[in-house]
């Protein structure tokens, strides 16, 4: 009797370890999701709001990242430590980023005007 239960539990700890099965719909509406935010992103180029667009872009960026880390790595069903763990990378890797590109916003008027490259389309 002892043997069947601890083969059972056995079985049990390894189909634990083996994954779990998300939704067809919960994977379609993060895809879903991850359309509207790409389509956010180009719209939010169109809309001249001064340094404010960077921070727009960042933060649509962290939560499409946000989303494809949690639903389709699978992490918001795992531990959450490591749920955790890439949403707080995430957010270091946006504020550096965009602390980053707001200081070259500062000296870029003291750019020597003709200096850069010629950009040819």
């Amino acid at each position: 009797m002892s043997e069947i239960r601890s083969e059972r539990e056995h079985e049990s700890r390894e189909a634990e370890s083996l994954g779990h099965i998300v939704p067809l719909r919960v994977l379609l509406a993060v895809w879903f999701a991850l359309v509207l935010l790409s389509l956010a992103t180009v719209g939010a180029v169109r809309v001249e709001l001064g340094s404010l667009n960077l921070w727009i872009a960042l933060g649509i960026a962290f939560v499409k990242a946000t989303l494809v880390g949690l639903y389709f790595m699978h992490l918001r069903y795992d531990q959450p430590f490591h749920a955790i763990a890439l949403v707080g990378s995430l957010l270091f890797v946006v504020l550096f980023v965009g602390l980053a590109l707001l200081d070259t916003a500062h000296y870029q008027h003291e750019l020597i005007p003709g200096y850069a490259p010629a950009v040819r389309p």
